[in-house]
């Protein structure tokens, strides 16, 4: 028997001698092994459990995290959106001052100019970025909103002739188009 312990058995042989130990069970071994294989497939059902238990407790963990990122980031849009016609308003002002009207009312448009600074400023730490596009730039559907088209001599179709009001973005979102006024220069190429 020792020497058919250390001597390596064919597949057959192994078959053979697993087929004479069944033979040799009893029921209650029988029974036992029944148990031993219930007792298996539970734990392997528990397991499975577990990991998909696992795999949802992290989902939801960087659910939670992408939705307290978007709210510290976009949790102020309504905000942020209310307060931009302050900006507009203050920056209508500035552009209206003359310099015989500054050096009369020094106090009074440094006053605004500080308030307008102020604004920007809250703006710029709640992650809010102008668009002030230029007259000549190309028009850009993206953060661009058409107001007007107008053919006007020198300029090509798509070029932006006049701001109306600047643009922002919250962050990578866009919050508020520039209002512009674009050229539809029929004789003119798009792409020239």
């Amino acid at each position: 028997m020792a020497d058919r312990e250390n001597k390596p058995q064919s597949l057959d042989e192994l078959l053979a001698e697993e087929v004479d130990m069944e033979a040799e069970l009893t029921t209650e071994e029988s029974a036992l092994l029944a148990e031993i294989a219930a007792l298996k497939a539970e734990r392997d059902d528990y397991k499975d459990r577990f990991v998909r238990a696992l795999a949802d407790a992290e989902n939801t963990r960087k659910r939670a995290e992408r939705d307290r990122r978007e709210a510290e980031n976009y949790g102020a849009t309504r905000l942020l959106r209310d307060l931009l016609p302050i900006h507009d308003n203050l920056r209508r002002a500035l552009d209206t001052v003359t310099d015989d009207f500054r050096a009369r009312e020094a106090g009074f448009v440094e006053g605004i100019d500080l308030t307008m600074r102020e604004v920007l400023n809250i703006f710029a730490k709640h992650g809010l970025k102008i668009i002030a596009p230029q007259v000549g730039d190309r028009f850009d559907p993206a953060v661009h909103q058409a107001m007007f088209e107008a053919p006007l001599p020198g300029t090509r179709a798509g070029d932006i002739i006049q701001v109306a009001t600047e643009g922002f973005l919250l962050h990578d979102r866009l919050l508020r188009p520039a209002q512009v006024g674009v050229s539809s220069t029929p004789a003119s190429r798009p792409d020239a």
